[in-house]
């Protein structure tokens, strides 16, 4: 099985494992973001809040007899609306039960094994339409593909 794909099925399966985020956001953690057609143009059709897969970056990490990817991987956090998703108390709440659902995780892949996988960064910002709350959370996985 494809590497970073595997990961992201076993990382996805973690964060909805996870009561805490569940609470938080059901099953609405998405790679690709649901969409409906608004006359000529395709719109989001999700309700707030969310998570959504976001880019992956991977970098080969040989050793010796061994082969290795170093896959770096993002999740965004996305919320608005009243209460806590007024401001950012909800998307950081999300944020930081992603963070220790997945750091240090020893996420179990079928084919490929999971060396390590730690976060590595986390962002809090207001998009640019002034409403949306958006957190970016990091994480860097060294994979021995088989």
């Amino acid at each position: 099985m494809e590497p970073t794909y595997e990961l992201q099925l076993a990382a996805l399966n973690a964060l909805r494992a996870t009561p805490e985020l569940v609470a938080l956001v059901g099953n609405r953690i998405y790679d690709r973001v649901p969409e409906k057609q608004v006359g000529e143009q395709l719109v989001a059709d999700v309700v707030s809040p969310y998570i959504s897969f976001g880019p992956v970056t991977v970098i080969s990490d040989d050793a010796e007899c061994i082969d290795g990817l170093e896959v770096t991987f993002q999740l965004d956090a996305w919320s608005w609306g009243s209460g806590e998703a007024y401001g950012s108390v909800q998307v950081r709440k999300i944020t930081g039960a992603i963070r220790k659902a997945l750091h240090n995780a020893e996420l179990t892949l079928g084919t490929n094994a999971l060396v390590t996988l730690t976060h590595e960064l986390t962002r809090i910002l207001r998009d640019p339409d002034g409403v949306t709350n958006h957190g970016v959370i990091q994480f860097t996985a060294i994979v021995e593909t088989h």
